[in-house]
């Protein structure tokens, strides 16, 4: 291994890997002549992913729980924050050896055993590909619907209580995400980087309409919640409080899938630290606001911002607000959502799915999961789908930080990691360790769904399964590496 200055690693000689039935070029460490992502393009990656519609309605399903405004705000803050931690200690490795995120599980779970955790996320990065792709394909209806006469009802009544055209926008949007993907990495930078700033100035434009509308910002901001006091407010507070680390529990697991190509540790922590808990807490504030006007203006609260721009006349605005959705729905759904699975199914069959066939069965995936159906119930959105999940999730980040900070000292054997019988082949290409740690990790954060009396470990699910997990596998592992991962690394290395 060669170690530059600015301790990242690259290998000199890339024969072996190249060979390996564990490699493909989608998968292959990325060489540090191609590792050009800046701070910007991490600051970029973030804000496009935070400017999405989820976002912009998550302060709902909280208040809707009971919570004011500023309760609900506070919260997502919080668990931004929070999520933060884990989402740098496991980008560090895909900077310092431009491996991905199936391939830095190797090391903790086994060349085959990290199909465990990668399929684990591929599941959730599905049925998450599939709820944004419908939210952008009714982004894209309403487009439509702004540009062509009649088209809700051109094509017939439809089925599933939607129309058929709603049925083709949904399919339509589905199809640019693959497009995109079959288009590589570089021109999800590029989209990244332009959608960022312009899904903001939009949405800008929009707050200051509807406060202007309203001559003011409406009566939201001064309804009290149903919980005056901390003691009534803590039983509510945990479970979200968990469901909005769950928001991003998938992020905390796959960064080195982006963090591979940054061009040095600082940049990449810069750009996220910045980015990412200020901006889901702005946008999630500007839908609060423009949410509370939207009673003056309407008559009743519009928390869908497609519903919103579907109370305007002008097709012209119509036609510029939901381009925006789609720009914004497009953007964290490629990020966030497809470029994890391209790659997690693609280290489960190396030889047979690269990156684009990876994405196009995310896509297929994520169709079947009936999106439309998670989405119908705000509450049931945060309280079930993101709490539920964020148990497994926070399992497996439990173990890949004990592994790489605690055991190994963030030093791993770069080519070891694509090799059949290399150091991470342990029995039959599985850590049993690892796994199970992240089996007792899950079984803790879900037992309270069947355990009447352990339920409030459920409401607590990402930090039990973390914890739960971390420590076992630390206590399994006796705290150290083998010996030859613990030698003392080249000159120039951290």
């Amino acid at each position: 291994m060669i170690y530059h200055p600015d301790g990242r690693v690259e290998l000199a000689d890339t024969s072996r890997i190249d060979a390996s039935p564990l490699s493909n070029p989608d998968l292959a460490p990325v060489p540090i002549a191609r590792r050009n992502w800046t701070t910007y393009n991490y600051a970029a990656l973030w804000i496009s992913m935070a400017h999405c519609i989820p976002t912009y309605m998550l302060a709902s399903g909280l208040m809707a729980a009971g919570m004011n405004w500023k309760q609900a705000l506070a919260t997502i803050l919080l668990g931004n924050t929070i999520v933060l931690v884990p989402i740098l200690l496991n980008s560090h490795p895909g900077t310092k050896y431009g491996i991905p995120f199936p391939v830095f599980a190797r090391a903790a779970y086994g060349t085959l055993g990290s199909n465990l955790p990668a399929l684990m996320r591929a599941l959730v990065a599905c049925g998450w590909f599939g709820i944004q792709s419908w939210i952008g394909g009714e982004a894209l209806h309403t487009f439509f619907s702004a540009i062509v006469p009649g088209w809700n009802d051109l094509l017939g009544p439809g089925f599933g209580g939607h129309s058929t055209t709603a049925w083709i926008s949904f399919l339509l949007f589905w199809g640019l995400n693959v497009f995109i993907i079959y288009r590589g990495m570089d021109l999800l930078r590029k989209v990244e980087n332009w959608a960022a700033p312009f899904v903001l100035v939009m949405t800008t434009v929009l707050l200051v309409w509807a406060v202007k509308k309203a001559h003011g910002l409406g009566p939201l901001l001064a309804q009290p919640g149903k919980f005056p006091t901390f003691r009534e407010f803590f039983p509510i507070f945990i479970p979200s409080l968990t469901a909005m680390i769950g928001y991003w529990a998938t992020l905390s697991l796959n960064m080195p899938d982006f963090t591979r190509f940054g061009r040095s540790q600082r940049e990449q922590i810069v750009g996220q630290v910045v980015a990412l808990p200020t901006t889901m807490s702005v946008f999630a504030a500007m839908g609060v606001l423009i949410t509370s006007a939207t009673v003056i203006i309407f008559g009743r609260a519009i928390w869908d911002p497609v519903q919103l721009v579907g109370q305007f006349k002008a097709p012209v605005v119509v036609a510029v607000s939901m381009f925006t959705a789609v720009v914004a729905t497009l953007a964290v759904n490629i990020a966030a959502n497809v470029v994890s699975p391209a790659n997690d199914f693609a280290n489960a069959f190396p030889r047979a799915i690269r990156f684009k066939t990876g994405g196009l069965i995310t896509g297929i995936i994520g169709i079947l999961m009936q999106p439309w159906r998670l989405l119908a119930d705000p509450s049931g959105y945060i309280f079930q789908w993101l709490l539920g999940y964020s148990g497994g999730l926070g399992s497996i980040a439990g173990v890949l930080i004990a592994d790489y900070w605690l055991v190994r000292r963030k030093e791993l054997a770069l080519e070891d990691l694509y090799l059949a019988n290399g150091a991470y082949r342990y029995r039959a290409g599985w850590n049993w360790k690892a796994v199970l740690a992240t089996v007792v990790g899950c079984v803790l954060a879900w037992i309270g769904l069947v355990v009447k009396p352990l339920a409030p470990l459920y409401s607590y699910a990402w930090f039990v399964g973390f914890f739960a997990a971390g420590l076992l596998y630390w206590a399994l592992s006796a705290a150290r590496a083998p010996a030859r991962l613990r030698a003392a690394p080249a000159a120039g290395s951290p």
